[in-house]
């Protein structure tokens, strides 16, 4: 059974980029460059049939590619921060879609995520890690901005259930007109 997520993959120039940012706080968990990405849509733990359906109902997106660039790093978990991240700047053709997938996938009957969509690269897993450090990080790195990238496709990716996630195998390719 197959754990599957959409997403959009970060350019090993913008990669090397988000990795001058490992480190200076103590107690995260660092993702490694290779797995940095935009997700669209996480699908989530399905049997071959409905991975199968998913990948045909991806096939019939028909969108322009787009440019994108990273716009400033922040975390989740407010007062006990569980991530940080590089934020995507505002783009009305990611947001259409991500709002495409979502669309197609609840009508496979898959299940909508109950937050409202805020796309990001995940930096760091953070445990033990105070509110207080979070924010002296934040305050040396958070205005980061990456360089403007083309985003030619989008991808399906699958997963093990693992800690922090990764490695990621590519299982369809969608390219963007």
């Amino acid at each position: 059974m197959p754990r599957l997520f959409t997403a959009i993959e970060i350019p090993p120039l913008v990669g090397q980029g988000l990795s001058l940012l490992r480190g200076g706080l103590s107690g995260a968990r660092w993702i490694d460059t290779e797995n940095y990405h935009i997700t669209l849509r996480f699908i989530g733990d399905v049997d071959d049939g409905i991975a199968r359906d998913v990948m045909d109902t991806l096939a019939g997106i028909r969108r322009s590619s787009f440019e994108l660039s990273l716009e400033g790093l922040d975390q989740f978990g407010g007062r006990k921060p569980r991530s940080l991240f590089a934020a995507v700047g505002g783009s009305a053709a990611l947001m259409d879609l991500q709002a495409e997938q979502e669309r197609r996938l609840q009508r496979l009957g898959l299940v909508g995520e109950g937050r409202n969509y805020r796309p990001h690269v995940t930096l760091a897993r953070l445990r033990d890690v105070s509110a207080r450090q979070v924010a002296d990080y934040l305050a040396l790195r958070g205005p980061y901005r990456s360089m403007s990238f083309h985003v030619p496709r989008f991808v399906l990716f699958s997963s093990r259930n693992s800690v922090g996630g990764g490695p990621y195998l590519v299982e369809a390719v969608y390219p963007l007109a």
